[in-house]
């Protein structure tokens, strides 16, 4: 597998690439500006998946995480590509790789991820080689098909942002971003997911074939992806995002009968009948910024209901756990947000 070097003090750094350094983002305007590059390019490198692109540039911009249920061939692996291909690392003082991919199978140790110490006989001293993990977009390929031992030791990253190894503690870069995949049609010789692990998720996406349409676009423009037709598009800087998150939680405003909403709307999930495992509070924490990115995905300072209502399936379709017979999720959610929305509709009219 290949490993990539890191910022530990014990090893020495390799060639990093810099770019022209891009004004600081201040406002909601520059922020919209970093989508709309985005979104070009993930565009022109992926066809069919318009939809997808905006859902994960709303994880990326809310400082999540996603998990992509798929099949093989669907273009996962091309849309991660062409994300790291996105952004460039403006950041001189770090040697982090701005993509990894690292292919989960079940003899995967979890060293192989988070990396481990060799022994150097010229120094004598043990120098910590990081894994892949140490990058600023990592996608996680079939992450059901490894042990849970390995799994869990993404969820320290995760949720932290750091690696433990040998005792020792290492910061990951504040753009710290996972895509994860797994296969739903073949079942064998997986390992289902934990809830603390899906937890760690911000959004799971289910994805379907393109339409025709789009199958047939991607045929017609198969030789112009090929020589990269996304080359000429501008990029954007990994500052300018963690920048743009910034501004988008300080300037996109959520009033409190939005608040009032998501809250309702995980009380109802913890009464209803159907659902063992209701909302977590920290589901509401992880949907506050996500709400805010979609509304600026939407040219908006403001958090509206709309928003609550596009994001509560992708925020809870993967956290509740539901009783047997019940009905799909899907149905059981829709009953559970239908009055803390009806709510929220009538606040925003009233006010």
């Amino acid at each position: 597998m290949t490993q990539t070097t890191s910022r530990d003090p014990d090893f020495q750094q390799s060639d990093h690439v810099t770019s022209q350094l891009a004004p600081p983002i201040r406002d909601l305007n520059g922020a919209w500006g970093v989508v709309e590059r985005l979104r070009g390019r993930l565009r022109a490198s992926v066809r069919g998946r318009d939809n997808v692109i905006e859902i994960i540039i709303v994880s990326m911009l809310a400082d999540g995480h996603i998990l992509l249920e798929d099949f093989p061939g669907s273009g996962k692996t091309t849309l991660a590509k062409g994300l790291g291909d996105s952004i460039v690392d403006d950041n001189p003082n770090d040697d982090i790789v701005t993509f990894r991919r690292i292919q989960f199978t079940p003899d995967l140790l979890p060293s192989d991820v988070t990396g481990t110490s060799i022994f150097d006989p010229n120094t004598n001293r043990f120098l910590f080689r990081p894994g892949p993990i140490f990058a600023h977009i990592v996608l996680a390929d079939e992450i059901n098909r490894t042990s849970p031992k390995v799994q869990s030791a993404m969820l320290e990253a995760m949720a932290e942002k750091q690696v433990t190894v040998d005792n020792r503690t290492r910061r990951l870069d504040e753009f710290f971003f996972v895509i994860a995949t797994q296969n739903p049609l073949d079942l064998a010789g997986t390992f289902p997911l934990p809830a603390a692990q899906l937890d760690r998720f911000l959004f799971k996406v289910k994805m379907t074939h393109i339409s025709r349409e789009a199958e047939l676009e991607l045929l017609a423009t198969a030789k112009q992806r090929k020589v990269g037709v996304a080359g000429n598009l501008p990029r954007v800087t990994r500052t300018e995002i963690i920048d743009s998150r910034r501004c988008i939680e300080n300037f996109v405003q959520v009033s409190p009968f939005v608040h009032e909403c998501m809250v309702d709307i995980a009380q109802e999930t913890r009464k209803d009948p159907r659902i063992l495992q209701g909302a977590s509070t920290r589901s509401l924490v992880l949907w506050l910024p996500a709400l805010q990115a979609r509304a600026v995905m939407q040219r908006r300072d403001f958090v509206n209901a709309d928003d609550v209502a596009f994001l509560a399936p992708l925020i809870y379709g993967h956290r509740l756990e539901l009783a047997p017979g019940a009905d799909s999720v899907e149905m059981v959610l829709r009953d559970c947000m239908s009055k803390p929305l009806e709510r929220l509709a009538r606040a925003t009219v009233t006010r």
